[in-house]
């Protein structure tokens, strides 16, 4: 059973940094495409950022545009997300995601996705 475990969150100051973390077992992570995903509270979970199977296909919400990055290591089964200048609307629980069934495209609806993990809190204070 593939498992994804996030890590990373915390709490941050506006126009600060955080790196979340994504690692996941067993042997087949480069053939899933991977992504971001969040929610705040009374909110629908929203896209943060996707990518295909190499890192080289990315897709970005408008929201983090230029601000956040995601990259992944495929050697240590590990999927990044680098957010900087965050601000206070960022605050949400920020979900790792897999889409097990294919990985050459980066996917935008949460749908796409078929294993999650169990969250990490990001709270960014003004």
């Amino acid at each position: 059973q593939v498992q994804l475990v996030e890590s990373g969150g915390g709490l941050v100051q506006a126009g600060g940094s955080l790196r979340l973390s994504c690692a996941a077992s067993g042997r087949t992570f480069s053939r899933y495409a991977m992504g971001w995903f969040r929610q705040a509270p009374g909110k629908e979970r929203e896209i943060v950022a996707v990518c295909n199977w190499s890192g080289g296909t990315t897709y970005y919400g408008d929201s983090v545009k230029g601000r956040f990055t995601i990259s992944r290591d495929n050697a240590k089964n590990t999927v990044y997300l680098q957010m900087n200048n965050l601000k206070p609307e960022d605050t949400a629980i920020y979900y790792c995601a897999a889409k097990t069934s294919d990985w050459s495209g980066a996917y935008r609806s949460p749908d796409e996705y078929d294993l999650w993990g169990q969250g990490t809190q990001v709270t960014v204070s003004s």
